[in-house]
């Protein structure tokens, strides 16, 4: 294998070569026989002048004279001699020169010895480069490798034959293809011919550089390359030196993947998708294989077992790969020998560097341990998964086949990883913890939906929110009032979590109440009003500063709905809330016209009652403002799809909540804000199950009363009641009677009870009182409240109206 020829300076040819050194020859003792004119031209003597003189006498000063006999002993014992001598010029000044001498035999015993010499200077040089480049091939740290102009290889030096285990002839005549991967040999290939036909010199690329015979070995190379040509111009080659910068590429892989660990992994508040996202990320960066197991209670929400026992459940598994034998969901059980199981205990990650997987560490079956053998894993670390002292679970990072084991550096990656990684699962348990409290008060706060009403048919829909806002305050509610009417109400709280909850449900309890007591709903709504400015004042007394739940209070808004069967009408108030939308039974939509109000808390500011007939069939669609913002924002877009999917009134309600909600709601993105919806339809009472009559308000009137009673629920075929009824109406009547003035009404209505209803004109509310045995009055109140399964009272504007329900017989 011969060497290139390259010009590393000017002095790099042979200062000895014929032509360029000063030659002398000598015979056996010293005498100069022969000398050349380069010679006279270093020295200044001619030829003449030094031929048959002693070399010494001539060339060597006194002072030099030992030196020069020991070079001569030394020459005459070995046959040759090269060194540094200093030689006297003719014009007598000393002059460094650099010689090299051999013995040649002429014949018999006969020796002769040749001197060719040099400037000191330029054989220095000479040896400087000769040294240099015996340097780069045998002792250079840093890889040499010459091409030829057929782009083959023509030598490589000895750091490239240590770092690739191949010996230093093997790739020699061949190209990069024949021993490296192609997907690695292509680069160099490509990489060599550019510089070859541009010149162009290429300073510190990196590219992989994997040996075919090694393909699973990672090796990462800076390349310098040149090309080579001689004096004049013919390209010789290429020469590339090379670095192995493996572990600097590792390093600076790790640090790129714990920036990437803290950007990707807890970007959302769920357990089981921040488990994937760790796994994902250790695949891309640090594994062939990772599995997430946690502790059962952690994948719930709930505290874990100090200690981390208990069920491992596999939350994560990444890549997906069928041959694994615990896919995603399943209980996965570890023995106490398992290098998870020793994690778990032990808190620190285990380092399983060149074992293959061992079936036993699992509790496993047949068919899983044969899976488990064919996936050629020789190379494991199980790092914990821990996060203010507990145990959440391991991580498992797996290489396979055609990767190479793991280090104590991939092993310090995993752990920093599983550290991150755990903070994140924590607080994701947390939250989920959080939001299933939350989601189960709130829960048990709303109501079912209503069933069996004679005034409306209901559908509803509740969606908490998901993701970090957590459950917010949405309600609705259906509230039965007197006369078969019933009250819609739908309210939101600003806000989420526990407090936006616990708020919610004290709402819907005053409204509840509220509402039982049969007010106008501007009145409802302005109590409601004072009622949470009560409530902010008491949470800024007790809160120390923290204004999160007063601001949730002042936040709330509400709409309330009163609807009458009987007579068509519909009251509404809404304070700050989304205005109901209306659908006539022939198709057309609305948007109720209702003042608006200011939210709840603001005090002092009035609410209005709109008053409206609505026909039979009609939607009343009420709602919370996160239904019209889920999609895009655009609220007008918004009311345009919910137009479209309330424009058929006939179709079936849950139906139509299933269109709005697939509608206004993306699949791909779960709602950030609680959304509430209720549609309810319209009915009427049929005239012949209502009957009313205007009373004259005298002492006959009683009488008249238990007639008409009594008449109507025999054509009604209710005469099990005739009686009890007939004696309820008495007794109110009588009432009215006695302390009211104007006009008396008495109405019955049959709906799933018998209601009877007695109105005039007085405001004056009725009391009930236990009368003494020596009083002649004060039961009529109290014989009506034991006959009858409720009783109440209602006021408006021109009266009030005293109202009781009794259960209807069976069939």
């Amino acid at each position: 294998m011969g060497t290139p020829s390259m010009r590393f300076s000017e002095s790099a040819e042979d200062p000895f070569a014929l032509g360029r050194g000063a030659s002398a020859v000598l015979d056996d003792q010293g005498t100069v026989v022969g000398w050349s004119a380069r010679a006279q031209e270093l020295l200044g003597y001619p030829a003449k002048e030094v031929i048959g003189r002693a070399w010494q006498d001539l060339l060597v000063d006194a002072l030099d004279l030992p030196a020069a006999r020991s070079v001569v002993v030394d020459a005459m014992r070995t046959g040759g001699w090269f060194g540094v001598l200093p030689v006297r010029h003719r014009d007598g000044r000393r002059v460094e020169m650099g010689f090299r001498a051999r013995a040649i035999t002429r014949g018999g015993d006969s020796r002769e010895w040749v001197l060719v010499g040099a400037p000191a200077a330029e054989v220095d040089a000479w040896q400087r480069d000769r040294a240099l480049l015996d340097g780069l091939y045998r002792r250079s740290p840093i890889g040499l490798v010459t091409y030829g102009p057929d782009r083959r290889v023509l030598r490589v030096n000895r750091a490239v034959e240590k770092a690739s285990g191949v010996p230093a002839e093997a790739p020699v005549g061949h190209r990069p293809r024949e021993f490296m991967v192609d997907e690695d040999a292509g680069p160099t290939d490509e990489r060599v011919r550019h510089v070859l036909e541009t010149g162009e010199p290429l300073i510190f690329t990196e590219q992989s550089a994997r040996a075919r015979h090694d393909p699973g070995r990672e090796r990462i190379v800076s390349v310098s390359a040149f090309r080579m040509e001689d004096p004049s111009g013919r390209v010789l080659g290429v020469a590339e030196t090379i670095e192995d910068v493996t572990d600097r590429h590792r390093a600076q892989r790790r640090l790129a993947l714990l920036n990437e660990a803290s950007v990707r992994i807890g970007t959302s508040l769920d357990v089981t998708q921040t488990a994937r996202e760790l796994a994902d990320v250790a695949v891309h960066g640090l594994a062939d294989y990772c599995s997430v197991d946690l502790l059962k209670p952690v994948t719930l929400g709930d505290e874990p077992v100090p200690g981390g026992s208990g069920p491992l459940v596999r939350v994560a598994l990444s890549p997906p790969e069928h041959r694994v034998p615990f896919k995603e969901g399943d209980v996965v059980t570890l023995l106490p020998e398992s290098p998870q199981a020793r994690s778990l205990y032990e808190r620190r990650p285990i380092l399983e560097g060149l074992l293959p997987l061992r079936p036993e560490w699992y509790a496993m079956d047949r068919r899983r341990i044969e899976i488990a053998l064919g996936l050629g894993v020789h190379s494991l670390i199980a790092a914990p998964l821990v996060a203010r002292g507990l145990v959440l679970g391991v991580v498992s990072l797996w290489r396979s086949r055609n990767s190479e084991p793991f280090e104590d550096d991939d092993a310090a990656v995993a752990q920093e990883l599983s550290s991150r990684a755990a903070v994140s699962i924590d607080n994701a348990r947390r939250f989920t913890q959080q939001q299933s409290a939350a989601l189960t008060l709130q829960r048990s706060l709303l109501p079912r939906a209503a069933s069996d009403l004679p005034a409306v048919e209901v559908a509803c829909r509740y969606l908490p929110a998901s993701g970090e806002p957590g459950i917010g305050g949405d309600w609705f509610d259906v509230i039965p009032l007197s006369g078969a009417r019933v009250a819609l109400v739908v309210g939101d709280v600003v806000g989420h979590g526990i407090h936006a909850a616990a708020s919610m449900g004290r709402l819907r309890a005053a409204v509840r109440t509220l509402a039982s007591l049969d007010l106008e709903p501007d009145e409802v709504v302005a109590r409601l009003d004072d009622l949470v400015s009560l409530l902010a004042t008491e949470l800024e007394a007790n809160t120390d500063g923290n204004g999160s739940a007063i601001e949730q209070m002042i936040g709330a808004t509400c709409v309330y709905a009163v609807y009458d069967p009987v007579s068509r009408h519909c009251s509404l108030a809404r304070a700050g809330h989304p205005a109901p939308v209306m659908t006539t039974p022939d198709g057309q939509v609305t948007v109720l016209d209702l003042p608006a109000g200011p939210p709840l808390g603001l005090g002092g500011l009035p609410f209005e009652t709109c008053d409206l007939d609505v026909p039979e069939g009609s939607l009343l669609t009420l709602y919370t403002n996160g239904l019209l913002e889920a999609r895009d924002g655009d609220i007008d877009v918004a009311l345009e799809r919910l137009h479209e999917c309330l424009a058929n009134s006939t179709a079936p309600l849950d139906s139509t909540c299933h269109a709005v909600v697939e509608a206004l709601l993306p699949k791909e993105h779960p709602p950030t804000d609680d959304i509430a919806l209720l549609i309810a339809r319209t009915q009427v009472l049929p005239p012949q199950n209502v009957a009313t009559w205007q009373l004259p308000l005298e002492a006959t009137a009683a009488a008249r009363a238990r007639q008409l009673t009594t008449a109507k629920l025999t054509e009604w075929g209710l005469t099990e009641l005739a009686c009890t009824t007939e004696l309820v109406a008495s007794e109110l009547v009588t009432n009215t009677y006695r302390y009211a003035a104007g006009p008396v009404t008495l109405r019955l209505i049959r709906t799933h009870c018998l209601i009877c209803e007695v109105s005039d004109t007085s405001h004056t509310s009725p009391h009930l009182r236990r009368a003494l045995s020596t009083d002649e009055g004060g039961r009529g109140l109290f014989l009506v409240a034991q006959l009858t399964e409720r009783w109440g009272t209602r006021y408006s504007h021109d009266g009030k109206t005293v109202w009781t329900e009794q259960p209807l017989p069976h069939a």
